[in-house]
């Protein structure tokens, strides 16, 4: 498989939820998921299993929120550690991509869809695709 065709899995991670995204590096088009609860940054175990059997990634990409300065955020400390135990877990090609904004503009894309109600649309998974979409654009522009 090339380079250019790889199924990538990414994940908003979050506290309470993740969201998440499937994407496909030769069109370089993404699919929201439905978001996963967690506990503490803590996802269920068997719904992460689930998908990673379903869609079969080539590679993960787990958001690491960042500082505006560039400084590791205490979220981002426990994304990154979530992104270990992912590489650990799945032995797959696991990347962290700074997602700094990202929540900031699906909330913005989703007001402008008229989904105002962030309770009742979670743009966490419209965040996993922003994920992407950077990763994306630096490895393949």
């Amino acid at each position: 498989m090339s380079n250019s065709e790889k199924t990538v899995l990414s994940f908003d991670f979050g506290t309470t939820r993740f969201g998440a995204a499937i994407s496909q590096t030769l069109t370089g088009g993404s699919t929201e998921l439905p978001t996963f609860k967690a506990t503490e940054g803590i996802p269920n175990w068997a719904d992460i299993d689930s998908i990673i059997e379903e869609w079969k990634p080539d590679i993960i990409l787990v958001g690491i929120p960042l500082n505006m300065d560039g400084t590791m955020s205490d979220t981002g400390f426990r994304a990154r550690k979530f992104k270990n135990r992912m590489k650990e877990r799945y032995q797959l090609d696991t990347q962290g991509v700074d997602e700094r904004l990202t929540s900031f503009e699906a909330k913005g894309i989703a007001l402008k869809k008229g989904k105002a109600n962030f309770k009742q649309h979670s743009v966490d998974s419209l965040a996993a695709v922003l994920i992407f979409e950077t990763w994306f654009n630096q490895n393949f522009s």
